[in-house]
Formats: C-alpha cells, sequence, structure tokens
C-alpha cells in the first residue's frame, strides 16, 4: 500500500512549455505504490520519476492533456514505419533500469544537443540524480535499450527509454538518444516499438504522458492514431472519462478541476 510522505501543490511559476503561462503542479512523494495503485494513479492523469508523482494543477490553461495509445488499434503511418524501418537493425532490450558512465554520458550528449538546437537549459544528472529519477526502484520500472551492433568498436548503447509497465498499461516516461543517430527518427521509432511491447504483453493502453499543441517537444504526440484524452483532472473516487483524439470534448463535470 502506497505510503504518502509528502503532498503539496506548487504555488504558479512561469511554463517551461508555453512562456506566456503559468504553470503549477500537485505532486506526491510516495514509497510502495503497488503496480495496481499506480495504475489507477496512470488513468487519472499522474506521471513518475523516482519518488516523485505529480500532474498538472494549472487554473488558467488546459494546454497539458494525458494522451495514450490504444494498443489495439493504433497504425502507425507513413512516416512513422519509415522511422520504424530506420531503426530496424537496432537490438532492443527490456530490463530493470540501470545507473552507469555510458548511460549518463549518452544522457548528456543528447542534452546538449538539445541545448544547442531547442535552446533548452543546461542539465547535468549527477550519478545520484540519474538514479533517483530514472532507476528508482519500483516495480513497474523498466528500460528499452537500443543498441546498433555495427557501430565501430564493438556494440554501441544508442538509446534509452525509461517506462513504467503496470498490469494494464505501459507508460513511456522518458527518451533520450545518441545525436549522431538523429537521422534515424530513433524518437518516433521509440513509440511504435513501445506500443508493440506493450501489445505483445497483452496491455491495452500505452501512456504518453502530456501533449501540449503549442509545445514543439510535446507536440508530436498527437501524430501518433488513434489515440485518446483524458478529459480533465479526475479525483481517486472518480471515475475518469477518455475521448477520442478527434471527438469533441464533454462539458467539465464540477469539482473536478477539469481543463
Amino acid at each position: 500500500m502506497a505510503n504518502v510522505i509528502h503532498h503539496a501543490t506548487e504555488p504558479p511559476e512561469p511554463c517551461h512549455y508555453l512562456p506566456e503561462q503559468r504553470s503549477s503542479l500537485e505532486q506526491k512523494v510516495m514509497t510502495d505504490v503497488t503496480a495496481e495503485e499506480f495504475e489507477a494513479l496512470l488513468s487519472r492523469g499522474w506521471r513518475r520519476f523516482g519518488p516523485i508523482y505529480f500532474r498538472p494543477a494549472c487554473q488558467a490553461c488546459g494546454e497539458c492533456v494525458t494522451l495514450r495509445i490504444p494498443t489495439a488499434t493504433f497504425r502507425p503511418n507513413r512516416s512513422q514505419r519509415r522511422a520504424q524501418a530506420a531503426c530496424a537493425r537496432f537490438r532492443v532490450e527490456v530490463r530493470v533500469p540501470q545507473v552507469d558512465a555510458e548511460r549518463r554520458a549518452l544522457y548528456h550528449a543528447w542534452h546538449d544537443w538539445r541545448q544547442r538546437t531547442r535552446e533548452w537549459s543546461a542539465a547535468e544528472l549527477s550519478e545520484r540524480d540519474y538514479y533517483l529519477q530514472f532507476a528508482f526502484p519500483h516495480p513497474c520500472a523498466r528500460e528499452v535499450a537500443w543498441y546498433d551492433d555495427a557501430a565501430e568498436g564493438g556494440p554501441r548503447l544508442v538509446a534509452v527509454g525509461i517506462c513504467d509497465e503496470t498490469p494494464q498499461s505501459w507508460s513511456a516516461v522518458y527518451f533520450f538518444f545518441h545525436p549522431d543517430y538523429a537521422h534515424c527518427s530513433l524518437g518516433t521509432a521509440n513509440v511504435v516499438k513501445q506500443v508493440e511491447l506493450a501489445r505483445a504483453r497483452g496491455l491495452p493502453h500505452v501512456y504518453l504522458g502530456y501533449r501540449v499543441l503549442g509545445c514543439a517537444s510535446l507536440r508530436y504526440k498527437a501524430a501518433f492514431r488513434p489515440h485518446e484524452l483524458l478529459e480533465g483532472r479526475p479525483g481517486p473516487g472518480e471515475e475518469p472519462r477518455w475521448r477520442g483524439g478527434d471527438e469533441p470534448k464533454h462539458a467539465p463535470a464540477g469539482g473536478t478541476g477539469a481543463d
């Protein structure tokens, strides 16, 4: 059973995704969260980094919308199939997340590239930080590691996907890759691969986190179709309502913090 160590809502601050907006997060620091408990959180718009669980609590903006892909009906489009084909030569391994110098170097190479191409802020990730964010012990934690076995000098780790697996879903948490392989569209291929992994495990949904149409780093999620969008921010005792990505939005229910 989940042990809630801390529960709070941040005061509004400048939004990292939409500079003209102000953002706020509801956060819980928890341990001993079971896979079933986390499943219930995912279906209500919560995400996880290590022991920290969070979801938007913004009052004036509802652009962060939780998106999930139904694995039974998803079909990659032409560009997604091209990315899948371009990355078919890579070996993919699924395991419990690891922390080592190779993974940290890969993360920093990717983040440095993002700083140059998208003007991201600098971020140095220590071994401790990597452990807390990406490899904190959890029954649902998974790592999808991509290797180029034909690389000069032997097999090379080229990408890492941090994920969660619950009884009914697969959640894509974070993904980073080496800039040398940017031309392969690894980010797109990774989403398609995770849908394949979930489907093979009999999991009906893949959660991609928050779709933000006004943010270049997050709007790509809308291209994976069909997909479903969560309505509002349902509470623990409230049944989540999901709609197809092309369906009109229902009127928000009172008292739910709906977008």
